[in-house]
């Protein structure tokens, strides 16, 4: 049985766009190797960090959402670990209730990009009727 896993990792900011693109290609490759089914990934791009790591500022954020068994996300780490280039990383294995929060999020049910549903009645006071 795969379990739901996400991933966010953090890779530096002297990365040029093309090695970041390698490097997030071949952590997904990787895992895909190990019989992970990759459920969504998405960029979030050079953002500032909290505190300095590594007397670094910033930091080039992805997160990849991923089924997979335990040894497919032990073989990540060690990856992650040997990379010089990765600042952080944090993987969390995902509930129902975190699965079912993210599909919803992407489907713009819930979130920041909160699809806004309007009705007759609140056209009618919009209006002023």
């Amino acid at each position: 049985m795969l379990t739901q896993y996400e991933t966010v990792f953090i890779l530096t900011p002297v990365l040029s766009e093309d090695d970041t693109k390698k490097s997030i290609s071949n952590y997904v490759e990787l895992l895909k190797s190990q019989g992970a089914e990759i459920v969504h990934q998405e960029h979030w791009g050079l953002k500032n960090l909290r505190y300095q790591i590594g007397k670094k500022n910033t930091g080039i954020y992805h997160v990849v959402e991923y089924k997979a068994n335990g040894k497919a996300v032990d073989t990540l780490e060690v990856a992650f670990r040997r990379d010089e280039g990765v600042l952080r990383y944090l993987t969390v294995r995902l509930d129902k209730y975190a699965v079912k929060y993210n599909d919803d999020k992407r489907a713009g049910i819930v979130g920041r990009n909160k699809k806004v549903q309007t009705t007759d009645k609140t056209k009618e006071v919009a209006n002023g009727n």
